[in-house]
C-alpha cells in the first residue's frame, strides 16, 4: 500500500494513475472527505499533514509515502510514518534545494530534505525543474485572446512533464534500489516562454503571440497572489539569475528506460484544458 499526498495535484494525480496501472494498492490523502468518487482501486484517507496525530488511520498498512515539502512539522510527520511501519518516503523537492538559504523557497525545500534524511526511513528526493503544467496558468489569457504575456521572458528552462516526475516517483516507491538517492529531473529541451507559446500555437491551431511582462508589472501581479518572500525568491531565481534550470539532464530516460516527454507532447496531451 502506498500513500500519496497531494493526490489531486500535478504530480500526485499522475502518480496515482501510474501506481494503479502498475497494479499497486493506493491510498490518497485528503484534508476532508468531499464525497466525490475516487478512481477505481484508490482508497481515500482523511488527515492533515500539518497535524501528524491525525494520520494514524491514513498510514495504517502503508509501506511507502509520496510526500510534498514544506509542512509545519516535517519531523513529527515522518516520525508518525516510521512508527506506523512505513519503510520508505519519496519527497518532491525542487531544483534550488541546495542553493542560497536566504531564499524562502530554497529554505523550505532544504529543510524538508533535511527532515527526510534524518527520519530513519529509506528516502528518495526528487528535484525537478519547473513543471510543464505551469503553462496552465496561461489558460485565462488563452480564453481571452491570442496574446500571452508572462514574466521572465529571457529565462530558458528545461521544464519537465509531471507525468515523468510521477514515473520516477513510482519507481522509487517500489524499488529499494533507489533508496538514499537524490534525482535531478528535467525535460529534454530548454525553451524560452516565447518558444513554448509557439508550440502551443501549432498544437492549438491558433495565431498566438507572446509578450514579456516588465519586471515591475510582474512583481505587482505575483505579489497579489503570494507572500512577498516568495515573490522575492522568484526574482532572485529568474532576474538575478541565482537558479539555472536550462541544463538538460538524462535522469528521466536513464531511470524510466524511455525518453523524457517534450513540451509538444505535454501540450498535445492537455490540448483540451488549454483550448
Amino acid at each position: 500500500m502506498y500513500l500519496v499526498t497531494g493526490s489531486t495535484g500535478n504530480v500526485g494525480a499522475e502518480l496515482v494513475r501510474a501506481l494503479i496501472r502498475a497494479g499497486a494498492a493506493v491510498r490518497a490523502l485528503t484534508r476532508a472527505d468531499t464525497g466525490k468518487p475516487t478512481p477505481a482501486g484508490v482508497q481515500l484517507a482523511v488527515g492533515d499533514l500539518n497535524r501528524p496525530e491525525t494520520l494514524h488511520d491514513a498510514l495504517a498498512g502503508v509501506r511507502g509515502v509520496f510526500l510534498l515539502p514544506g509542512y509545519q512539522d516535517m519531523k513529527g510527520l515522518l516520525a508518525e510514518a516510521a512508527s506506523a511501519g512505513v519503510q520508505r518516503v519519496v519527497l518532491l523537492s525542487g531544483s534550488s534545494a541546495d542553493g542560497d538559504q536566504s531564499n524562502a523557497i530554497t529554505r523550505y525545500m532544504s529543510a524538508s530534505e533535511a527532515a527526510v534524511h534524518g527520519s530513519g526511513l529509506a528516502w528518495t528526493v526528487l528535484r525537478p525543474s519547473a513543471f510543464m503544467s505551469n503553462t496552465l496558468e496561461w489558460v485565462p489569457q488563452l480564453r481571452a485572446g491570442d496574446l500571452v504575456r508572462a514574466p521572465f521572458a529571457e529565462v530558458r528552462a528545461a521544464t519537465v512533464d509531471p507525468a515523468d516526475i510521477a514515473a520516477v516517483a513510482a519507481l522509487a516507491l517500489h524499488d529499494p534500489g533507489h533508496a538514499d538517492q537524490t534525482y535531478r529531473l528535467t525535460g529534454p529541451e530548454a525553451l524560452l516562454p516565447a518558444e513554448r507559446v509557439a508550440v502551443l500555437a501549432e498544437v492549438l491551431g491558433r495565431p498566438l503571440r507572446f509578450a514579456g511582462q516588465p519586471d515591475d508589472e510582474a512583481r505587482a501581479e505575483l505579489s497579489a497572489n503570494m507572500p512577498v518572500e516568495y515573490v522575492d525568491a522568484f526574482f532572485s531565481f529568474y532576474v538575478e539569475g541565482t537558479l539555472d534550470e536550462s541544463p538538460v539532464l538524462p535522469t528521466v530516460p536513464e531511470l524510466t528506460g524511455r525518453p523524457a516527454r517534450t513540451f509538444r507532447e505535454w501540450a498535445e496531451a492537455h490540448a483540451a484544458e488549454l483550448a
